[in-house]
């Protein structure tokens, strides 16, 4: 498919490609061997801080996880 770049250096995506990744919206792009290779890329909004306090706020560590499912796996062997 032929896309043509823009005054502003912009090219854009022929819609048959881009009804193939509906909901990609950044992509790695690179250029190599005389290619340009575009790469989809998916951001998570994350904030590790905020993450980190949770965490800290509820006493949690490395083990609870552990810990939780080993509970949850006795609550199922007890009779009802």
């Amino acid at each position: 498919m032929l896309a043509k770049i823009t005054s502003k250096n912009q090219i854009t995506i022929p819609k048959k490609i881009i009804e193939k990744m509906p909901s990609v919206k950044h992509f790695d792009i690179e250029f190599k061997d005389g290619v340009v290779i575009m790469k989809p890329v998916q951001f998570y909004d994350t904030n590790l801080d905020q993450i980190r306090a949770k965490i800290k706020k509820l006493e949690l560590t490395e083990d609870s996880v552990a810990k939780a499912i080993k509970w949850v796996k006795s609550k199922k062997s007890e009779p009802s």
